[in-house]
């Protein structure tokens, strides 16, 4: 089993192809791509496929080629997801054109013929988690995942102040002051969180700001360890 190097994808602009339209797998597929801003093209035919992405196909939002896969069909391609796995024949034959023409390829649930896999993600704001298990159980990252999205769980609470972190590194920033990753979190406390999400968020952004002031140095820069966080003072 290879271990799978974790990396989020920029498809912003660039086509997506997804074979398979049917309204659970294929569907979910081509609605992310979407939402990712991908321009997507679908291969499926008219039977097969379900009536949100006919409704997608009609009003332009993708292409919509009603077949299944035929040779050459990943020209162009720039990320490729088979959602509809029925057909080993086809399978193979994608990912051989896909090693072809190094276009990146998931067969979803057949992961040798993948050259990436799709994690199982938690969208919180701006915050997305990724849970994979290098494709040994989908199951167990499915179960990871709706446990994290629960209103039980309280791990992806840091998620709920992420406005408030990101306007504070805006304004730090603005301010030329350079923090390494070790002044971040000195403040970013489980008391500034309770008062971030529960209080006063202004005044919280604005103690992260001034704390993050207090200790400015050179050695930050750029963004290595913080030698004035890390190195004891002399006695």
């Amino acid at each position: 089993m290879p271990r799978y190097y974790g990396v989020f994808l920029d498809v912003q602009d660039r086509l997506g192809l997804v074979f398979g339209g049917d309204a659970h797998e294929g569907q979910r597929k081509v609605e992310y791509l979407l939402e990712c801003g991908s321009d997507v093209k679908l291969f499926s035919p008219e039977a097969d496929t379900s009536e949100r992405l006919k409704e997608l196909a009609a009003s332009g939002e993708i292409e919509w080629v009603k077949r299944t896969y035929e040779p050459g069909d990943l020209e162009g391609a720039w990320l490729v997801i088979v959602a509809d796995t029925s057909s080993q024949q086809i399978n193979e034959a994608i990912s051989a054109e896909a090693r072809e023409r190094n276009v990146l390829l998931n067969v979803m649930d057949v992961t040798p013929l993948c050259t990436f896999i799709a994690p199982a993600l938690i969208h919180r704001n701006e915050v997305t988690v990724a849970v994979s298990t290098a494709g040994s159980s989908p199951a167990l990252a499915r179960r990871l995942r709706e446990e994290m999205s629960a209103d039980t769980c309280s791990c992806l609470r840091w998620a709920n102040v992420g406005p408030i972190l990101a306007d504070a590194r805006k304004d730090v920033r603005g301010r030329g002051l350079v923090m390494c990753p070790e002044k971040w979190q000195t403040f970013m406390t489980p008391t500034w969180l309770d008062e971030a999400e529960h209080g006063d968020s202004r005044k919280a952004q604005d103690e992260l700001i001034e704390g993050l002031e207090s200790v400015a140095c050179a050695s930050c820069a750029p963004y290595g360890s913080c030698q004035r966080i890390e190195t004891p003072a002399p006695h």
